[in-house]
């Protein structure tokens, strides 16, 4: 393994200093690693963003809830001017009339509709609860497709170094027959052969150059940073991680629906239907109070004022008779927590096609990691082979051109097969409710 590392992973310092032209073109260059994107996403991602302001949202309006059992204040003056004709109660007269009156004082008034404020406000803390779990749900999908675009753009960028040796080998391979044809000891054919392998070698190149570019802005989107940001990753190699055991894997759908944040959030959401709905059944059975007060000054403005206070109270039972009628509200509400349930329904379903998946992707991709490392391995030392056998003059260069092939082919394979199976891993962790 570690000879293998050696050989077909180029040293960091190399790495970097291929991206001295891009550098120069884009005067923005950002090196990146799994940690940094995932702290980048968690605090820059859009959608998680969009979601904290959801739950603000929901805590916005359990507060308003909460307003409902208190009074307004108030406090002000009037002043009245009569000039002119007037008639009292009685039918009379007055004329040439010039007075004016005062009133200033404070009170407070409130309504309180106990079948609706109650019930109302329940439901709104529930619903308050419910939008933390959303958030929580919608920060690891999100986490979890910036860490499978990371590792495509991973792939992409190892993908593009590894073409980019392949190219130096295919171009010092033609120099070497080259310099053959010139002593006569290979033919003119052999190096055409060889200059239009370079050149085919050098076209992959550049169509994994564009695919890294394309991952790299991607996840630029995604982390969204400056448009014109270019990603390089500074880890050079790409190892399988074990984040999943075999014991782990076989826990049951039970922890999984307990623990998926989804599902938290869903079930408290029809607890706050079913507090909803009391507003149309017990709801019905409780009054509403009216309260009104005041203390006040009033008389003639030039005049001395006169003391008042007066408070007024009332208590009703509302009887609707559209709803005892026809019950549409009533209905609206059984609809809408029926629906309820059938939607946790099909996110149970859900969760246990994410789990199935991702374990069977789990133990499919292990076993391509380990087939795809040794066929790459084997790749490498075939093509070494070769070229110190050419070097020597003991082979063709034809078989040489068929061990570039082959191990270019079985090393991009080995990492699509490592990628896939570290995706799986964060795929199922997420699907049995771990939090990223």
């Amino acid at each position: 393994m570690k000879r293998y590392i050696n050989i077909t992973i180029i040293p960091a310092v190399i790495l970097l200093a291929g991206f001295s032209g891009l550098a120069k073109a884009q005067d923005k260059m950002q090196e990146v690693n799994l940690e940094t994107v995932l702290k980048l996403g968690g605090a820059n991602n859009l959608t998680i963003q969009e979601y904290k302001q959801r739950q603000e949202l929901a805590l916005a309006n359990l507060a308003k809830a909460k307003e409902w059992w208190l009074p307004d204040i108030f406090a002000g003056t009037t002043i009245h001017q009569l000039w002119g004709n007037a008639m009292n109660t009685d039918g009379r007269i007055f004329t040439n009339l010039d007075r004016q009156s005062f009133w200033g004082g404070t009170g407070l008034n409130a309504t309180l509709d106990f079948g609706d404020g109650i019930f109302k406000a329940n439901a709104a803390k529930l619903k308050a609860k419910a939008s933390v779990h959303q958030t929580q749900a919608e920060r690891n999908k999100a986490l979890l497709n910036i860490i499978e675009t990371y590792y495509d753009f991973l792939t992409a960028q190892l993908n593009y170094n590894a073409y980019e040796q392949l190219v130096a080998e295919a171009d010092d391979l033609a120099s070497q027959i080259a310099v053959q044809v010139e002593a006569g000891l290979s033919f003119e054919s052999e190096l055409l052969l060889a200059k239009s392998n370079s050149n085919h070698i050098r076209v992959e190149m550049l169509n994994a150059r564009t695919q890294y570019y394309s991952m790299s802005s991607t996840l630029v989107k995604l982390l969204n940073l400056d448009p014109v940001m270019k990603l390089a990753a500074t880890e050079t190699v790409l190892a399988p991680l074990e984040l999943i055991t075999t014991q782990s894997m076989d826990v049951s759908f039970d922890s999984a629906y307990q623990s998926r944040p989804e599902l938290k959030s869903m079930e408290l959401m029809l607890q706050s239907l079913y507090e909803e709905k009391k507003t149309t059944t017990t709801g019905l059975l409780l009054p509403e109070l009216s309260v009104n007060t005041k203390g006040s000054y009033f008389g003639d403005v030039f005049d001395p004022l006169d003391p008042t206070a007066e408070i007024n109270g009332a208590l009703l039972w509302k009887i609707p008779l559209g709803r005892l009628t026809f019950g549409g509200e009533l209905k609206q509400y059984n609809a809408r927590i029926a629906l309820q349930k059938i939607q946790m329904q099909q996110a149970r379903a859900q969760v246990n096609e994410e789990v199935i998946n991702a374990r069977e992707h789990i133990l499919a991709a292990k076993e391509q990691t380990e087939v795809a490392l040794e066929g790459s391995q084997l790749g490498e030392q075939a093509l070494r082979q070769s070229i110190e056998r050419q070097q020597l003059g003991t082979v063709r260069p034809f078989e040489i051109l068929q061990a570039m092939e082959i191990y270019i082919k079985s090393r991009l394979d080995h990492l699509k097969a490592v990628s896939t199976y570290n995706k799986a891993q964060y795929k199922l962790l997420v699907a049995m409710g771990n939090d990223l």
